[in-house]
């Protein structure tokens, strides 16, 4: 049976920056913005919100829907066939320069469980391959370009 699985992730730009996840998840390093998976009966802002506060520790304000997957992507984790459907949304924090972060990718992650540290990209420099998952590449452009 083919089955999907629907993802939101947060945008949070901040100075000419935007925060991305540093990440280790069953074993593969993987850069990504914040986010997860919509959990049954949770509307789509909740899970942003929720995923927020249990990732970064910060309650995310004003989520505004900035994309959503308009391409079959077939899910990096599933070796069987799963279809991701993403969702994301940009949205603010109260303080985003007291979010802790590193400098340099997966700093102080170690060991076979998943972790993850956040950093901040400057929008105008980083490279197009820094991100892993391919529609969060997507969206990279697309945040890129409005900010050009």
């Amino acid at each position: 049976m083919n089955t999907f699985t629907l993802r939101v992730y947060g945008l949070l730009i901040h100075n000419g920056h935007i925060l991305v996840s540093d990440e280790l998840i069953k074993g593969q390093r993987i850069t990504k913005f914040p986010g997860g998976g919509l959990e049954f009966g949770e509307g789509l802002k909740d899970c942003l919100i929720r995923e927020v506060r249990e990732e970064i520790g910060v309650e995310a304000l004003d989520p505004v829907h900035f994309y959503t997957t308009e391409f079959f992507q077939q899910s990096t984790f599933h070796t069987t066939p799963m279809q991701v459907v993403s969702v994301y949304y940009t949205f603010r924090v109260p303080a985003p320069a007291a979010i802790p972060v590193v400098y340099v990718p997966f700093t102080g992650i170690t060991g076979p469980a998943d972790q993850e540290v956040f950093r901040w990209l400057r929008i105008d420099e980083a490279n197009d391959g820094v991100l892993s998952l391919p529609i969060d590449r997507v969206v990279w452009g697309m945040v890129r370009h409005m900010r050009a």
